[in-house]
């Protein structure tokens, strides 16, 4: 039985410790899709093979259904040019997925309990959100979003807007995009931490077949906590572009 706390990469070397490691992990996320990545692109056929499903489960039909699915959901919120979103959004997705997933590998630490991994991923969705939105109504446009919504056409409406609304607005709307960042870090390593340390925790405690039942547990909690943070990150873009003339 592997002793709590205990890391693999530590244990072969010095160089690694638990400042350090989930840099290491989260490299190995990136392998681990990369090869699934490589493999599907190999399971592909010619565009008339490829009209009809494979008969049995395969890597292909399981990856084509889950990226279907996450593509149906970002319509329902983002309606146009959704496609354009996919990329990043969806590659987000699985690396959550597959990074909280590790912490259910004895001396594999999820590098997703690391604050400066979720804070990096945070911080890629903040930018992007913003650019796209920029890109999508004009720097212009956008930050008039920030200072309220029209009160009329009317000129003392106009100045009560822009001599007492529009300040006020403008701040609240900047700490409220500031704080997405923080909040989308710190849900996800609360979660993920909490998470491991149950299973850890019962793991020690009771060696047989019970961890089986948290072990299930943490790949749903794995799950969860990557569709919560994709869902967050596609309705921050959504309110970014929406309205953006179609």
């Amino acid at each position: 039985m592997i002793a709590e706390g205990f890391l693999w990469f530590p244990w072969f070397s010095d160089k690694f410790t638990h400042h350090n490691v989930h840099v290491v992990h989260g490299l190995i996320v990136f392998l681990i899709i990369f090869v699934f990545a490589v493999l599907y692109r190999l399971a592909l056929k010619s565009v008339d093979k490829e009209l009809f499903p494979d008969s049995r489960v395969s890597l292909k039909n399981v990856m084509q259904v889950a990226v279907q699915g996450l593509l149906n959901l970002m319509k329902n919120i983002i309606p146009h040019h959704t496609e354009d979103y996919f990329p990043l959004l969806g590659a987000i997705f699985i690396y959550i997925f597959v990074g909280n997933l590790m912490g259910v590998i004895p001396g594999i630490l999820p590098p997703t309990e690391n604050i400066s991994t979720n804070l990096a991923v945070a911080l890629t969705v903040f930018v992007y959100y913003n650019y796209v939105g920029i890109r999508r109504q004009g720097f212009k446009k956008y930050m008039a979003h920030f200072c309220g919504p029209s009160l009329g056409n009317s000129l003392g409406l106009v100045l009560l807007r822009f001599c007492f609304l529009a300040p006020l607005m403008f701040v609240i709307e900047l700490i409220s995009h500031s704080v997405r960042p923080v909040s989308l870090t710190l849900r996800l390593f609360g979660n993920i931490n909490g998470d491991h340390m149950v299973l850890s925790t019962f793991s020690d405690l009771t060696p047989l077949f019970i961890p089986i039942v948290f072990l299930a547990f943490g790949i749903f909690v794995a799950f969860i906590q990557a569709f919560v943070f994709t869902l967050l990150s596609t309705i921050y873009v959504g309110l970014a572009v929406e309205t953006h003339g179609h």
